[in-house]
This record gives structure tokens, C-alpha cells and sequence, in this order.
């Protein structure tokens, strides 16, 4: 599948078109519609590829891209809240003993340590969690699906998605990594960095894409889709 995921963009007549405009979205993602488009375009990628259509898709309905975009960015921002709220507390906690003198700095710093610690492991696992939500949520086009661990844990705990979203972690820091590369070369190089993170994140989502389905259609039936239930 490395092989495939690596390929996949490639696999559109509009792989440079698709390129270029992903790319620039990353680039100006600060400015908050641009990223949307992007994470519409990986929506598109995941549903596609949960789906078994391995065309790569293209930026053509952008109000549609950009409103999926800003609903998966609401998933996204919900699950960083948790951890972003103990490494402030570990910040402060930890300012507050250094500032309290030599008495309380030892017992500060111990606690700036243990809340980043904390709050390493906890990115870890929303980043873990965060592509699942993602593909739950293009099922439906709701933002709660971002949230129905009813139905994610059970896709959590497949080492068949453990397997897939670390291939799918591995690309992204592959592309990473040769981004930092560039960024030896000024600005030019930092430019094309980010059109090179885009190709390798897009591979990764082909990944996470059938990783989701590969998982979901092994899942049992709900009980009343089998014999259709019955009527009181």
C-alpha cells in the first residue's frame, strides 16, 4: 500500500493543478479559508478512498470543500483543547513555584515537567484519534460524528487502523522531513517545502482512507439491519 499512497496523487490528469492550488492553501492557511479548502480536499480524499476510488479528487466545488473544510477544523480544534488546556496549567503552575522562591521552585519545576509530559501524551493520542473522526465524519457530514466514540473505539482498537495510521504518521514525516531539507535553501526553499508536505499528506490520507474502510466493513451490522427487526 506504501507504494500506492506514494503514487495516488500522481494518478490525476490535474496532479500538478492539485498540487500547486493544495500548496498554496497550506501557505496561507493562516488566513483560515485557505487551510478550510485544504481540509476539504483531504475530506474528499478519505470519502474517495473509503469508497474504493482511487481517482485522486480535484479543487472544483470550492464552497462546498471550504464548508466541510471548516467543520473538520471544528473537530480538529475541539480535540487540541484537552491538551493545550494542561500544558497552560503546567505553565503557569510551574511560573508560579519559580516565582515563589527557592521553597516552592523545585516543586514548580517538577510540575511544569509532569503537565508537558502529560500534555505530550495527550497530543499523541488526539493525533491518533483525530483521522478516525475525520473519516467518521465524512459518513455523514456531521460534526458530531467527529465525536461518536461508540462507533470509533471500535475502529481505535483495530491493530489493522494502529497499522495503517503509523504508515500514514511515517509519510507525513517523511515529507516532513524533506521539507526541512529544502528549508536550507531561503525562502524559495521553505516555499516548496510546503507544496511537498501537501503531496505527502494527501498520500497519507489515501491510507487512512482505506485503512477506514478496510476496518468498518468488518464491523458487525447494527441489530436491526439484520432481518429488518421487528414491529411491535
Amino acid at each position: 500500500m506504501i507504494e500506492d499512497a506514494f503514487n495516488y496523487p500522481r494518478e490525476s490528469d490535474d496532479v500538478v493543478k492539485t498540487v500547486v492550488i493544495g500548496g498554496l492553501c497550506l501557505l496561507f492557511a493562516w488566513l483560515l479559508v485557505p487551510g478550510f479548502l485544504a481540509l476539504g480536499y483531504i475530506l474528499r480524499v478519505i470519502d474517495r478512498t473509503a469508497e474504493g476510488d482511487d481517482e485522486p479528487p480535484v479543487f472544483d466545488d470550492h464552497e462546498a470543500m471550504i464548508v466541510d473544510g471548516a467543520k473538520a477544523f471544528v473537530i480538529l480544534f475541539a480535540y487540541s483543547l484537552l491538551p493545550a488546556i494542561v500544558a497552560f496549567l503546567a505553565i503557569g503552575v510551574g511560573a508560579l513555584g519559580v516565582a515563589g522562591g527557592e521553597n516552592t521552585a523545585a516543586l514548580g519545576g517538577l510540575a511544569l515537567a509532569a503537565g508537558l509530559l502529560v500534555a505530550f501524551a495527550l497530543n499523541l493520542v488526539v493525533a491518533y484519534v483525530t483521522p478516525a473522526a475525520l473519516a467518521n465524519y465524512t459518513e455523514t457530514r456531521r460534526i458530531g460524528s467527529g465525536f461518536e466514540f461508540s462507533t470509533l473505539q471500535g475502529v481505535l482498537f483495530d491493530r489493522r487502523y494502529a497499522v495503517g495510521w503509523l504508515t500514514a504518521f511515517v509519510m507525513i514525516l517523511i515529507g516532513g522531513v524533506i521539507a526541512g531539507v529544502l528549508n536550507v535553501v531561503p525562502v524559495l526553499g521553505s516555499i516548496v517545502g510546503v507544496f511537498v508536505s501537501f503531496y505527502f499528506v494527501v498520500s497519507a490520507y489515501y491510507v487512512i482512507g482505506h485503512t477506514w474502510s478496510d476496518v468498518r466493513s468488518s464491523d458487525p451490522p447494527e441489530p436491526d439491519a439484520v432481518g429488518g427487526g421487528t414491529e411491535a
